[in-house]
């Protein structure tokens, strides 16, 4: 066989080689690099945090509450956070750039059915369109997905009605932050019996909710201890039932809602208890464990 054919054929032979040796394209994954359709987290639930207060109040520990937040989910392995300031991602609609130099391409953008559970931590009115309310709702209520809201959004959207239903109640106003006695009323959520059985300081600020919020709308996790509210406290609630929840859960048509209304204090997220008792709530919205959220009878 000439020289010349035979170093041909050994050329080809080796490139082959080396083609077949070539390890398949990554098809997502912790720290791989990957733009939509992959999916880089494959195996995690996935978690869209949205602090969108432009048009309300800047909560000086919106920033460590989503650090804690994303923090929890990494390190439980069960789920990975998105963190957004503004409110974009939620819409079932494509999504589409401004800018000419990806108007073209893939621009990696994710809508709401990437999502498991959205958690809300606006202020105000807030940015959505109704087109994008109406999203949320039925990602929620039609789709079987989770919410998780965190502090003072019982007072956010105050001009959108069926958010307060969604969520479970609406804000009055509220106590000073400086803690307020509370107890377990479900200790079936183990995080929450993690606090024990008596009366506990929770040092955070804890919402005061309209008249119209009434037993039977929610499923109380943790509430105000009412022997220990002060007859200012008292006064301050307008209320005489004795229905204090601070902590809950409920459905909306197929989803889960986890409402934990603490959270203005930097320090409540750095308690290893209250960071727990997030973390069931988040599964739990997320699908990944079972609780009876029967609503207070």
């Amino acid at each position: 066989m000439p020289r010349r054919r035979l170093a041909a054929m050994t050329v080809a032979l080796l490139a082959a080689a080396s083609a077949d040796a070539q390890p398949a394209a990554p098809q997502g994954g912790p720290g791989v690099l990957c733009n939509a359709p992959c999916d880089p987290y494959p195996d995690l639930k996935k978690l869209l945090i949205v602090a969108d207060v432009q048009s309300g109040f800047h909560h000086a520990s919106l920033n460590h509450t989503m650090a804690v937040l994303e923090q929890l989910g990494r390190k439980a392995g069960v789920y990975v956070t998105f963190l957004r300031t503004d409110s974009q991602l939620i819409t079932k609609q494509p999504i589409k750039v401004t800018s000419a130099r990806y108007a073209r391409g893939n621009t990696n953008i994710r809508n709401l059915d990437y999502f498991d559970a959205v958690m809300i931590l606006g202020s105000g009115e807030g940015t959505m369109s109704e087109a994008q309310k109406a999203d949320l709702l039925a990602f929620v209520r039609d789709d079987g997905k989770g919410l998780i809201v965190g502090h003072a959004q019982t007072i956010n959207f105050y001009n959108w009605p069926e958010w307060g239903v969604m969520i479970g109640g609406v804000m009055a106003s509220e106590y000073p932050a400086t803690g307020m006695f509370a107890k377990v009323k479900d200790p079936a959520w183990k995080s929450a019996a993690a606090f024990g059985r008596k009366s506990f300081l929770w040092k955070d600020q804890w919402p005061v909710l309209t008249p119209a919020f009434k037993r039977g709308d929610v499923h109380t996790i943790v509430e105000l201890d009412v022997a220990k509210l002060t007859p200012e406290q008292l006064k301050r609630a307008g209320r005489s039932d004795g229905y204090f929840p601070i902590v809950w859960a409920k459905s909306y048509g197929k989803g889960r809602v986890f409402n934990m209304t603490g959270g203005h204090n930097d320090a409540l997220l750095d308690d290893p208890k209250t960071q727990a008792l997030y973390l069931e709530g988040i599964k739990w919205a997320l699908g990944l464990t079972q609780h009876d959220v029967t609503p207070d009878q």
